[in-house]
Parts: C-alpha cells; sequence; structure tokens
C-alpha cells in the first residue's frame, strides 16, 4: 500500500471488470433481436442497457446512445452492430465507456461517414434501397443478404418488421474515433452480404488494431450464434481498468 497525496493506493491492485454493458442495434432492425445476448450476459451478472435508435440521422442516433450512457453507474462496454459501429465510434468517447466492441460494424476515423467507407470495396450484394432516402432490403431478398443462417421464420419477421435507415445518416461523419484511445473487439463475420469482411479484415479491423474474432456467420450473428458474440463482449468487459 502506498500513500499518494494523503490517499492510500493498493499497489498492483487487479483490473476491475466493466458490468455495465450497453448495446446499440443496426440499421433495418431493432433492439429486440438482441434477446438472446441480452439473457447470457444478464444471467453472467452484467447489467445490459439496449439503446432503441431511431435511425433518422446519425447526431440523433448518438444522442440516443449518450442518453443510455448517462443511465449507467460503472465502467461501460459499448457494443455497436453494423451502422452503429459509427454511433459508438462517436459516443465511445464518454468517459465511462472502457472498451468498444463491434459486431460486424463499421469503424469509421473521426471525419469518416459510414457510406464513405462502404464504397472502398464493392458492395457484396446490390440489395438495399434507398427510395424516398431511406434504406431497405426487399422483403424477398432479405434473408439471403442479411439473416441466411437464421431460421425462415425468424427471418420473415425481421424482413417485415425493418426499420429503414434515413440516407443522410451514412453521409454523416463521426467527429470523434474513440477506438483510437480505448481498447476495440470486432467480430467478422465472414459469410456477410451487408457490410463487406475485405472492408473490415483490410482496413477498419486492422487500421484500428482491434482484438478480431472471425465467425462463420451472416450478418445477423448476434441472433445466429449469440453466444460467441456474448464470450467476446465478456472478454472486453473482464479486460477493462
Amino acid at each position: 500500500m502506498l500513500a499518494i497525496g494523503g490517499t492510500m493506493v493498493h499497489a498492483n491492485e487487479p483490473k476491475v471488470a466493466a458490468k455495465d454493458v450497453v448495446i446499440v442495434h443496426g440499421a433495418l432492425v431493432d433492439g429486440s433481436g438482441w434477446r438472446a445476448v441480452y439473457d447470457i450476459l444478464s444471467k453472467d451478472g452484467f447489467h445490459v442497457t439496449i439503446v432503441q435508435e431511431p435511425l433518422s440521422g446519425l447526431t440523433e442516433d448518438i444522442e440516443a446512445t449518450k442518453r443510455a450512457l448517462d443511465q449507467q453507474t460503472g465502467p461501460v462496454v459499448l457494443v455497436g452492430h453494423s451502422y452503429a459501429g459509427s454511433v459508438i465510434t462517436d459516443a465511445g468517447a464518454d468517459p465511462k465507456v472502457k472498451a468498444l466492441v463491434y459486431v460486424a460494424a463499421l469503424q469509421p476515423d473521426a471525419g469518416e461517414a459510414s457510406g464513405q467507407l462502404l464504397s472502398k470495396f464493392a458492395p457484396p450484394n446490390d440489395a438495399m434501397r434507398a427510395p424516398h432516402k431511406y434504406f431497405f432490403i426487399p422483403v424477398a431478398r432479405f434473408r439471403e443478404t442479411y439473416a441466411a443462417d437464421v431460421s425462415p421464420s425468424d427471418a420473415q419477421f425481421m424482413a417485415d418488421s425493418q426499420q429503414q435507415l434515413a440516407e443522410k445518416a451514412l453521409g454523416a461523419a463521426v467527429s470523434v474515433a474513440a477506438w483510437r484511445t480505448k481498447p476495440s473487439y470486432a467480430i467478422l463475420t465472414t459469410q456477410d452480404h451487408v457490410v463487406s469482411p475485405q472492408l473490415r479484415r483490410r482496413w477498419m479491423y486492422q487500421r484500428s488494431n482491434a482484438k478480431v474474432t472471425e465467425v462463420n456467420a451472416s450478418h445477423a450473428v448476434f441472433i445466429s450464434q449469440p453466444a460467441i458474440v456474448a464470450q467476446v463482449i465478456e472478454t472486453a468487459a473482464n479486460q477493462t481498468n
């Protein structure tokens, strides 16, 4: 034990695991798809908050995430799927956030927009449509594009309950890149037809030096393989200070 400025400090104190997890869903879906991951984390003693984004613009989605962060009392692991990688990259500058987890997600640098990143590699498919300035996947192509390893009935429900993403959200740049100062973890889905695995492996995750877990899964890995997703989140939580 050392005395520093009148305060007693224990030398070689063990790391304190983060027990608060905030999850931000991606485009076209809402937070309900994360129920299986939520249940695993909750059973393992984590306090989990699911952000419900409006998907009406990057600023609005960041603000929704910041409101959830304001409710947390301890160190936080901030998780983002798909487009929400841009959201957590900016919102993750909050001092409560100790680690970032990117689940099949974009990982922009400061000044970069989601759409700018997506244009670096040829898109895995041409299913995305943006009539009236909102993106969605035609119902008939949703399962093959987004959730090929999810049951047909669940994929159909996802297709019929899509939450469309405002086109302007992809054009807005993040103002800060939290991953430059905080550890980041990434799940690379190798059978992804929404966000190119090459974009993530060869560009974003390599650039950020993220700790990558490769999973043979579709973009909907949080539904098809929730145990793996939860494991990565718990690893990030247990390695924070």
